[in-house]
């Protein structure tokens, strides 16, 4: 399935987590949380401002960005978790 989204959503790819802390130590999937990384899958084409114009997005497909943690829409694409949140939702872009 392909999913394209409107205005300033972005469809986001949660990146996964290290299995394993810097001191060696191993995390049980059940004490993981959900990481708060991802890169950018698609993008929409801005938004309208009051005049009608659209407004560049920040970010582009490819982005790797930080987001808010329950920021965004939850949806199963082909098996894989994928978020689905506007521009203003995403707190940085990681290079």
């Amino acid at each position: 399935m392909e999913l394209k989204p409107l205005n300033d959503r972005v469809l986001v790819k949660r990146l996964e987590m290290e299995e394993k802390t810097a001191g060696g130590i191993y995390i049980p999937d059940s004490a993981k949380e959900k990481p708060m990384k991802g890169e950018i899958v698609a993008a929409g084409p801005g938004k309208l401002n009051d005049s009608g114009e659209r407004v560049a997005m920040a970010v582009k497909v490819g982005d790797s960005v930080l987001f808010a943690k329950y920021a965004g829409m939850e949806i199963n694409i082909d098996g894989v978790e994928h978020l689905v949140m506007r521009e203003e939702d995403i707190l940085a872009i990681v290079d």
